[in-house]
């Protein structure tokens, strides 16, 4: 009973700092699509019937989708998911619990994580606290808050922590972009379609994750973007008016034993620059720290300033918490012959 109480009181205070953020596009845009963007927590796209979009002014201006997200400063600042704001042609409103409606203009994307900020001009605005996600621990309770759907605002869900550090690929609208999510919080909290970006809180009402994806197919398999992520992109609003982030500008593909034998390799552990599959692709992108430090694809990655890279410790990892302009070494093999480089970061765009 007195947990119960907790997550009533919780939700009862917690609420209000939720929004729901819908879409819109010209009409004369949306003829142009085969598909919609991506407005779902991660791995589906959504289709829309042609004669839902045949007729009509193409000036006119159409729904194609929604989400959630939570207020973090009281002068309107709304952090969401990349994903549900990555249509930069697309039109976004937020609306508060109070139900009152207001344009939102993207504020900054993390060009990294799944983390995005709105800005509103409204005024004092309730906020949630942000919490500290390396405290969070596992078959600790939980409560997710969205936009169901996109239809049943302020949906409650409730389950607990149930893995930590995960990592799952996921895609990010419909120009065939992916993403990798690395050490991801897993819940068993029932989320759907809409509530990417709202907020994942513990008992207490303090935000510890923003709800990003789910498997389509299994029972309550989802997942968080831990907040520490987007605490650090807030400090940096504040500080720049941006989100800054590094940048060394390879594609890799972390070693196991299956791997490398496909690779025909003697390492077991590292990084090995690999481009993907998009089309267009590249393994080093040109004039990019790691092209000036001599970079190249197959090239293997075994440590970054003295760290060894293994299952565990990923290039992004050590990349991530370092400062644009920091100068580091690369250990790295190339065929039977080990060469050591220095690179300096850049800004990521």
């Amino acid at each position: 009973m007195d947990q119960e109480r907790q997550t009533i009181e919780t939700v009862r205070r917690v609420g209000p700092a939720v929004v729901s953020i819908t879409i819109t596009k010209l009409l004369s845009d949306i003829r142009k699509m085969q598909l919609s963007p991506s407005l779902t927590p991660h791995g589906k796209k959504a289709t829309h019937k042609t004669k839902k979009i045949d007729d009509g002014d193409p000036n006119s201006k159409v729904a194609i989708g929604g989400g959630s997200g939570f207020i973090v400063h009281h002068g309107g600042l709304v952090m969401t998911n990349k994903h549900v704001v990555i249509d930069p042609d697309a039109e976004y409103t937020v609306i508060l619990s109070d139900e009152r409606e207001f344009p939102a203009r993207v504020v900054s994307r993390d060009p990294i994580n799944d983390v995005a900020f709105l800005k509103i001009e409204a005024e004092r605005l309730p906020i949630l606290e942000l919490g500290n996600s390396d405290d969070i621990e596992l078959g600790q309770s939980v409560i997710a808050i969205g936009n169901a759907l996109g239809l049943f605002t302020n949906t409650v869900s409730k389950g607990i922590i149930s893995g930590l550090g995960r990592k799952v690929t996921a895609a990010l609208g419909d120009g065939g972009m992916i993403e990798q999510l690395r050490h991801v919080i897993q819940t068993d909290v029932a989320i759907n379609q809409g509530n990417s970006g709202g907020p994942l809180v513990n008992l207490d009402g303090f935000v510890v994750g923003i709800n990003t994806a789910i498997i389509y197919g299994a029972q309550n398999i989802c997942f968080a973007i831990p907040i520490n992520w987007a605490k650090s992109d807030l400090e940096d609003l504040r500080k720049s008016g941006r989100i800054v982030k590094p940048y060394l500008g390879v594609k890799y593909i972390m070693l196991t034993p299956e791997i490398a034998k496909k690779f025909k390799l003697s390492l077991e552990t590292g990084a090995l620059v690999l481009k993907d599959h998009i089309p267009g692709a590249e393994a080093v992108i040109a004039n990019s720290p790691a092209a000036k430090a001599g970079i190249k694809e197959h090239d293997v990655i075994t440590a970054i300033n003295g760290t060894l890279l293994d299952k565990k410790t990923e290039v992004a990892d050590i990349i991530d918490a370092l400062k644009v302009d920091a100068t580091i070494t690369i250990d790295f093999d190339r065929g039977d012959q080990k060469h050591r480089a220095e690179a300096i970061l850049e800004e990521r765009k």
